[in-house]
């Protein structure tokens, strides 16, 4: 992979090295939905259930961990690691400086905002590094979140930070190896100003990342079902219903009925209904989410704190899914 890696909030180029780490065990995945919304934050009595925060995907991958999107689910994450719970406690039992990986969809205010309210950029010793791939050559992700945290947007310009943190900055299409044993393909997303989907395999397990991405009627986008081919997990930018897609054509968006026809086309073995418009209320997307199962039995509509194990061996689907409780999640 060609890339380039910018160190510290000023984004002053150097050279692109992966922090030394023994592989971590071949465990399979373990994924915690922390923003499922898109476009804005909707809290509120109308979405308790499925909750009001934008995109925010924790992935574990044996002791790492990846990070899809900075909405303001992030902070959620943030405050959950910093209290040291369960998510920040490696197999040790000892709790460790925050250490991840945030991956980028693209730099719309709902997928970065929850960054200025992530702990763990506040935390000596945490090391965060976040990729883009939709930026070049017209900007770079340092320099976007440079502008994110600036004068007049936000106090301080980014000087509050303490945790040691590099940027870099990709090509859609290029295969990312973070850490060994982490694999990530990537590929151009159909949204204004651009997207990057991903698909990321460890251990056995695959979960394929695709928001913010525009379907054509009567067409499959094959860059899409290349990611999703036979994943475990298919995360996809389910905005709409067909009903609603004519009046926000051109938007970036796609629907929950394109979502499960490309699921079926690609062999995924698992829907996850993602990034919900802010319109849509609980009773709404429990509407969807019996139509989905209908239309393709084993869908499930993503909702704030749902968590899943992707084993290592084959599966026709996600092994569990699991309330904060460790309840089973009912769609």
């Amino acid at each position: 992979m060609t890339g380039k890696t910018t160190t510290g909030i000023s984004a002053t180029a150097t050279s692109r090295t992966a922090p030394s780490a023994t592989p971590a065990p071949a465990t399979g995945m373990q994924v915690r939905f922390w923003g499922v919304r898109g476009s804005v934050t909707c809290p509120g009595p109308a979405t308790l259930r499925y909750g009001g925060n934008t995109a925010c995907l924790e992935v574990r991958c044996g002791d790492r961990l990846i990070i899809f999107d900075a909405g303001s689910g992030l902070r959620l994450l943030g405050l959950a690691l910093a209290a040291g719970g369960e998510t920040a406690v490696p197999a040790t039992g000892r709790r460790q400086p925050v250490d991840a990986d945030i991956f980028f969809s693209h730099c719309h205010l709902d997928h970065v905002w929850g960054l200025p309210f992530f702990q763990p950029a506040y935390e000596p010793g945490a090391r965060l590094r976040l990729w883009a791939g939709h930026l070049l050559p017209d900007l770079t992700l340092g320099e976007a979140i440079r502008r994110l945290v600036g004068h007049p947007l936000f106090p301080g310009g980014g000087d509050f930070f303490r945790a040691d943190i590099g940027f870099t900055d990709f090509r859609c299409g290029d295969t990312l190896t973070p850490h060994p044993g982490i694999v990530l393909a990537t590929a151009p997303l159909d949204h204004p100003g651009g997207g990057c989907g991903y698909r990321l395999e460890y251990g056995g397990a695959s979960l394929a990342y695709v928001t913010d991405t525009e379907h054509r009627a009567g067409a499959l986008d094959p860059a899409v079902l290349a990611l999703a081919a036979g994943v475990d997990l298919f995360v996809y930018d389910c905005t709409y219903t067909e009903a609603e897609y004519a009046a926000h054509a051109g938007r970036g968006h796609s629907t929950w009925q394109h979502g499960v026809r490309l699921a079926a086309a690609a062999g995924a073995k698992r829907l996850a209904i993602f990034h919900h418009d802010p319109s849509h209320d609980d009773p709404t997307l429990d509407r969807i989410a019996r139509e989905a199962e209908a239309m393709r039995p084993g869908t499930l509509v993503a909702a704030e704190g749902l968590t899943l194990r992707l084993p290592a061996a084959p599966a026709t689907r996600p092994a569990e899914i699991r309330e904060d409780d460790g309840t089973p999640w009912l769609v």
